[in-house]
């Protein structure tokens, strides 16, 4: 596979622009006229490392319960015996582990051009892979790429989905789709082109991790949700703060994002999965707090 070409990628956009323009419309005018978004039912989700780390692996999973979320999401566990303990503390829990973060994506990328640092990110996708299937999650989450002085976009594009198309039959065979997201690595910086990157491996197996504040540096959420539609699968959800002398990650409702919009775009698009915070972590107070804000920002509620 190679990246598109310019007059492939224009001819694409256009194509993606006019399927999301329905969309965008109905945002545009219900806002601007003053139209209250629909409120919706995402799952309230955590990323585990939220929890206090002070608490066991199945105390930590008890606080995520208790405090009113509905999912978790776990990372990478190579070790079996951990990872069986995990199983059994979400159970006990009564909480579902509905996705995998992929570990070893940043440091071992799938675009490097090291043979050794490919297998070993192949590797732990292979583990991921099979944390979701013993878990009973349906996602793994994946950063494809990284572009660096030694790797470039051209190469990030076609290394990468050389490799991941490589992963899609295990995916199949276990039922578990295989999640892109779009983070600070110089790659997929437009919503049109992650759409592209994600719909060359024409599979049902391979889907968009959107991550809402990631976004905000170089675009809008309600832009790419409109735009990437039903190849969401999962989402992240948190938020940024530009200040004049740079930016920083705050509380959800504590920085730029547009939650009303945000809500809106979900809505359009039909996505009624889960979201998982993904912030600071904090006491049970605080993370108590962190479930107010989601279900007043995120769906619309309290």
């Amino acid at each position: 596979m190679r990246p598109p070409t310019r007059r492939e990628f224009l001819k694409s956009s256009v194509t993606a622009a006019c399927a999301a323009s329905l969309g965008g419309g109905a945002l545009t005018n219900s806002l601007a006229a003053g139209v209250t978004p629909p409120a919706l039912s995402i799952k309230r989700g955590v990323w585990f490392g939220m929890l206090p780390e002070k608490l066991s692996i199945a105390d930590r999973y008890k606080m995520a319960r208790d405090v009113g979320f509905e999912v978790v999401q776990a990372p990478t566990e190579p070790d079996e015996r951990k990872a069986e303990e995990i199983k059994k503390a979400a159970e006990a829990a009564n909480i579902r582990i509905d996705s995998v973060m992929n570990m070893d994506h940043w440091k071992y990328p799938l675009s490097s051009s090291d043979r050794s640092v490919v297998e070993k990110s192949l590797a732990g996708m292979h583990t991921s892979l099979y944390n979701a299937k013993l878990w009973g999650c349906d996602a793994v989450l994946l950063v494809p790429a990284v572009v660096n002085p030694q790797t470039s976009y051209h190469d990030a594009w076609t290394r990468s989905q050389k490799e991941i198309r490589t992963l899609i039959p295990l995916a199949e065979e276990l039922k578990v789709v295989i999640a892109i997201e779009e983070v600070w690595n110089k790659f997929l910086l437009s919503p049109l082109e992650m759409a592209k990157y994600i719909s060359e491996f024409q599979s049902p197996w391979i889907k968009a991790w959107f991550d809402v504040g990631n976004v905000l540096l170089y675009g809008y959420p309600q832009d790419w949700i409109h735009t990437l539609g039903n190849s969401i699968v999962k989402v992240h959800v948190k938020d940024f703060k530009r200040k004049e002398d740079g930016y920083s990650w705050v509380n959800l409702g504590d920085g730029d994002v547009d939650w009303a919009a945000v809500r809106q775009a979900f809505a359009n698009i039909g996505y009624s999965g889960s979201a998982v915070t993904e912030l600071e972590g904090g006491d049970e107070a605080y993370l108590r707090d962190v479930v107010k804000r989601f279900d007043r920002l995120v769906n619309g509620r309290g």
